[in-house]
């Protein structure tokens, strides 16, 4: 019996025991926990559910940490150029370049509805002189048209989900911009090798000349009647294009580049290096991702100025003077033309003997319906104008 009491009053007292212990270690534990988090720190110097403004701040600007996994832009937890970059990409490049291009094309309405369709004075010679030989046309359509896939699948990239998506739906617009991105990816090569090769044909021709600034003093005859500058085979109108495409392409080009092979290629950082020589204080400590961010943003902008300048060419080269198409179609332009607006090429075109020239069956029947419409004995203006030079 003596025995039983006492086993139950030990058991009792360990039980008190065990309770008084548990008490006192969690009292210690809390109280040291609590001094250890005055201040915004606890065991291990880390912030715990505290806020430190400096660190938020310094995460906020941008402030790189290491990581162990292979992707080290997972370093950096906010990337604030980001924001600048939508900004930019959705605002003025967006917006502007859709100003940009319906500018140009209501201002060649205008000019067109002014001045017309710049014709031949002369009428047609009913002989052509060759412009253009086969490689050089080649060149040129090679170029062209993959500039005009480039600038369809691009402008699908900046305006497609606004233009397209609701009219198309989902579906369709995912597979045509998916499409589109295959065909972007692939035609810049073609763009690229058709820009090489109109620099090594034409740079030569495409230098300064005495007779461009009185070309450009005359506005190239563009904007009156029977008014027609010297020039030689390219006038300087076409030379300022010239240059402003081979430029304008390089850029686009290697910024291209740039995004078909991301985080390779830091282009920006070296040219504001380059830049900085004149005082334009611009930052040359640029991550990988700020690169991409001012590649795209670049690309899009040359892209939109070169669409621009390019819808003015096409209709110059088509509906805005007659025969001008001619010198990219056939590679043949006619007599009278050449003599109108490139005279001095013209001469020495004429003087390379019978090679260069040749009958123009669009002229000759052009000259038989004319004929046939004046009244008879009245002479033939245009065989005359055949014979000279």
């Amino acid at each position: 019996m003596m025995a039983e009491i006492f086993s139950s009053i030990g058991r009792r007292a360990l039980g008190f025991f065990a309770i008084v212990f548990v008490a006192l270690f969690v009292l210690t534990v809390d109280q040291n926990s609590a001094n250890a988090q005055q201040g915004g720190t606890v065991p291990g110097q880390s912030l715990g559910g505290s806020s430190d403004s400096e660190l938020w701040r310094a995460i906020r600007k941008g402030t790189r940490g290491t990581v162990s996994i292979p992707d080290k832009q997972a370093g950096q937890l906010i990337q604030s150029e980001g924001d600048n970059w939508r900004a930019w990409r959705n605002g003025p490049v967006s917006t502007y370049g859709v100003w940009g291009m319906l500018g140009i094309i209501i201002l060649l309405a205008l000019f067109f509805l002014v001045r017309g369709r710049i014709k031949i004075d002369k009428g047609w010679a009913g002989k052509t002189i060759e412009r253009f030989n086969s490689i050089e046309r080649f060149s040129h359509w090679l170029l062209a048209v993959s500039f005009i896939i480039l600038g369809f699948t691009g402008l699908n990239t900046l305006y497609g989900r606004y233009a397209l998506k609701p009219i198309l739906g989902d579906s369709a617009f995912a597979s045509i911009t998916q499409l589109g991105k295959w065909l972007h990816n692939y035609v810049a090569w073609a763009f690229m090798i058709g820009l090489v090769m109109i620099l090594v044909l034409w740079i030569k021709e495409n230098g300064p000349r005495t007779a461009d600034i009185k070309w450009l003093l005359k506005g190239g005859g563009m904007f009156a009647k029977g008014v027609h500058p010297p020039s030689w085979k390219f006038n300087a109108g076409q030379k300022i294009l010239f240059w402003l495409v081979v430029l304008g392409g390089l850029s686009v080009s290697l910024t291209g580049l740039a995004l078909l092979f991301p985080f390779q290629l830091p282009l920006f950082a070296k040219t504001f290096a380059v830049m900085n020589i004149f005082g334009t204080g611009l930052p040359t400590e640029l991550s990988m991702l700020q690169e991409m961010q001012l590649s795209q943003a670049w690309h899009a902008i040359m892209s939109l100025i070169l669409m621009i300048i390019i819808i003015a060419h096409i209709y110059i080269g088509t509906l805005g003077m007659e025969g001008a198409f001619d010198a990219m179609g056939s590679g043949q332009v006619d007599q009278n033309w050449a003599k109108e607006h490139h005279s001095l090429w013209a001469k020495t075109a004429v003087k390379g003997g019978s090679k260069s020239l040749r009958a123009s069956p669009v002229a000759s029947v052009s000259q038989d319906v004319e004929a046939a419409q004046r009244p008879e004995g009245s002479s033939d203006q245009a065989s005359k104008l055949a014979q000279d030079d």
